[in-house]
C-alpha cells in the first residue's frame, strides 16, 4: 500500500476513501438519473428486457461525471486528510474515471444477469447487488489504470472490501429508500 504502515482502523479508512468515487458514483447515478434507458428498451435474445428501465444515460453519465467530482474534491479539499497515505499517481483523473464508470459497468453487468434470471428491476439477489458495483470498478481500473490498484491492494484491502462494502452499501440503500431517491431500501 505504502512504506508508511498503518493500523488496521487506518487501512480500513484509506481503504474506503480510495474507492470513494465508484462508492458514491451509483449513488449519484439514483440521485440524477432517469430518462432513456441505456437498452433502449430492447429486449435479449431470450425475450426479457437487455438491462431495464433502471440503467439510464443520464444515471450513467451523472455518475461518472459525480465520481470525477467526488475524486477532485478527494485530492483538492480532502487533499491533507490521508496526507502521506494516499497517492492518486500520475492520472488521478483517469482513475477517478475508472472507478466510477467501473462502478456503473458492474451495476450494469448484474442488472443483465438479473434479467437472464427473470428477475425484476428492483429483485433482491443478495451477493450480485453488493459486489457488483466493486468488482466492476477494480477490474477496470485493474485493466487500463495502469500500476496505481497494484499499488495499494493487496489481501488485508480485499478483505477490508469484502467486510465494509456490505455494511456502507446496505446503510447507503436505506438512506436513499428513506429518502425517496431509492424504491427498494437493497
Amino acid at each position: 500500500m505504502t512504506e508508511v504502515a498503518l493500523a488496521p482502523l487506518g487501512l480500513v479508512l484509506v481503504t474506503v476513501w480510495l474507492m470513494l468515487p465508484a462508492y458514491l458514483a451509483n449513488t449519484i447515478a439514483s440521485i440524477v438519473g432517469g430518462g432513456p434507458p441505456i437498452d433502449d428498451g430492447r429486449n435479449w435474445n431470450d425475450g426479457r428486457r437487455i438491462l431495464g428501465d433502471g440503467k439510464t444515460w443520464r444515471g450513467l453519465i451523472g455518475g461518472t461525471l459525480g465520481g470525477l467530482l467526488v475524486g477532485h474534491l478527494q485530492m483538492t479539499a480532502g487533499a491533507g486528510f490521508f496526507s502521506g497515505y494516499v497517492s492518486w499517481g500520475s492520472s488521478p483523473y483517469l482513475i477517478f474515471f475508472l472507478l466510477a464508470c467501473g462502478a456503473l459497468a458492474g451495476d450494469m453487468a448484474a442488472s443483465f444477469i438479473k434479467r437472464r434470471r427473470g428477475q425484476e428491476r428492483g429483485a433482491k439477489s443478495p451477493l450480485l447487488d453488493v459486489y457488483d458495483f466493486i468488482i466492476g470498478a477494480l477490474l477496470l481500473t485493474a485493466l487500463f489504470g495502469g500500476e496505481w490498484l497494484w499499488y495499494w491492494v493487496d489481501p488485508f484491502t480485499i478483505f477490508i472490501l469484502i467486510i465494509a462494502t456490505p455494511i456502507l452499501h446496505r446503510s447507503v440503500n436505506i438512506l436513499g429508500y428513506k429518502l425517496g431517491v431509492k424504491q427498494v431500501p437493497w
